[in-house]
């Protein structure tokens, strides 16, 4: 039997022999992660918030800290801010710390703290896409979702679509939903990502054939470096930028110059900052919300 796509033809036995390959090598070398079979959906929540554009290395180490700090979503949900962006300084993207906090009030408060395990539930839930809510699905849940990640994307664009450039999702998603062990969804997931990583190792710059691929922007002068300056600043309780007494403009204006940084350019950070939720001006002091 053959299945048409627009793009190629695939045999099921194709599909069959891509599985086996794929399971070898995980059953030969697949990766020990402390997220890995764990049975408690709010671990697992967090190591794929944590894993959003993070590589595996800096996430291992923050992962244990993160959850002996917070071993509970409860305990999460009623953590202040600066606490969680504490714990969380070193991972980048700040802003996943707001989601995490949001989320957590709203497992707690409308779920009873215990989370969904469908992907259209999981969806509604702040800072989480299709691709997170499915892999919180599959991990936490083993259920059958269909997803792709960047090596997950290696895998498929190696073995599928040798031959093409400029390769949608779109048609990436066929191939992964064509070939998902519905029944062992979770540990396909994990082989996968395994295999996509020695794939990464082996072949050079993979994921270039995806229609999506981008190069990541220089973290050096940007702005998700100042925004990690001034959170970090604050998180410190440093006297100088939190003192009492004086006007919002002065307060921020120390703030910029205690960070070095321009005023113009600080000044359009921290008000995207305040916007977001992260940071507010109270009684003379700029403090995390």
């Amino acid at each position: 039997m053959k299945i048409e796509t627009r793009k190629k033809t695939i045999d099921l036995k194709e599909a069959k022999r891509f599985q086996k390959t794929v399971y070898d090598y995980y059953h030969e070398s697949g990766r020990d992660l402390p997220w890995r079979f764990v049975e408690n959906p709010y671990h697992v929540y967090v190591s794929e918030i944590m894993l959003q554009q993070t590589q595996v290395a800096r996430v291992i180490e923050k992962y244990t800290i993160f959850i002996n700090i917070y071993p509970t979503i409860e305990t999460l949900a009623s953590a202040p801010l600066s606490g969680i962006y504490e714990v969380w300084q070193g991972l980048g993207y700040n802003r996943r710390v707001i989601s995490l906090k949001k989320t957590a009030q709203i497992i707690v408060e409308e779920y009873k703290g215990c989370f969904p395990s469908e992907v259209n539930e999981l969806i509604k839930l702040p800072g989480i896409g299709h691709a997170t809510a499915s892999s919180i699905s599959v991990f936490a849940f083993n259920q059958p979702a269909s997803f792709i990640e960047t090596n997950i994307r290696s895998v498929y664009l190696h073995h599928f679509f040798q031959e093409r450039e400029s390769v949608p999702d779109s048609d990436i998603l066929f191939f992964v939903d064509l070939t998902l062990d519905r029944k062992n969804s979770r540990i396909w997931y994990y082989a996968l990502m395994d295999y996509g990583v020695y794939l990464k190792s082996k072949f050079s710059n993979l994921n270039a054939k995806s229609r999506h691929y981008t190069k990541q922007s220089r973290f050096e002068g940007s702005d998700r470096q100042i925004r990690g300056k001034i959170l970090r600043a604050l998180s410190e309780k440093n006297k100088i930028f939190t003192a009492t007494g004086v006007d919002q403009t002065v307060a921020e204006n120390r703030l910029f110059q205690g960070v070095k940084i321009d005023k113009e350019r600080g000044h359009e950070i921290l008000t995207r900052l305040y916007k977001e939720g992260f940071l507010k001006y109270s009684n003379g002091r700029i403090v995390f919300n």
